[in-house]
């Protein structure tokens, strides 16, 4: 037997490696504005421990984050607020709808509070709850780290049919 020494391989492609760093490495811009933030605020704590789903990097800016996560309340004045910020982030951007205000007005049925931030802007991924708990806004990153997978894979599938029709739309055109 020969000795070892110390090195090792990983055999893989490109593509799955950009899959793994794309679902495993959300930076969260929280837009909290009420309990829910307060619920987010546990959940990036050591007891939760959210960087076991490489999301620790809670970012304050829109530039450097891809994860909005809308935490509370929206009224209608601050829905134009929300919007600029999700403007402003570069793309691939998804974003959470975290508790039963951010998701459809909660108990505020009155003409001040949005009825649900999708009003507004798309988004990804519900997280129930008045408050949601620890344990639900975790679920819901990782059911947005499976969408992300799904969804680079839809990509890339269409991306190489579209290069099969433009291959073959250049062949009879010649």
């Amino acid at each position: 037997m020969d000795k070892m020494t110390g090195e090792s391989w990983v055999t893989t492609t490109f593509e799955t490696l950009e899959d793994w760093a794309a679902s495993n490495s959300f930076w969260p811009f929280p837009f909290g504005t009420a309990c829910c933030a307060i619920e987010f605020m546990s959940t990036v704590s050591s007891h939760y421990d959210l960087s076991r789903f490489g999301s620790e990097v809670v970012r304050f800016s829109p530039r450097q984050s891809d994860v909005l996560l809308v935490a509370g309340t929206i009224n209608d004045k601050m829905g134009p607020v929300l919007k600029k910020i999700y403007d402003q982030m570069a793309e691939p951007k998804w974003v959470i709808s975290m508790g039963a205000c951010a998701c459809s007005g909660g108990f505020y049925r009155s003409y001040h509070v949005m009825q649900g931030i999708d009003e507004i802007i798309p988004v990804d991924v519900y997280v129930p709850g008045c408050p949601p708990t620890p344990e639900g806004l975790i679920y819901g990153l990782l059911q947005l780290k499976e969408k992300v997978t799904r969804d680079r894979k839809r990509f890339r599938e269409q991306d190489r049919n579209q290069e099969k029709t433009d291959s073959v739309n250049a062949g009879a055109a010649v």
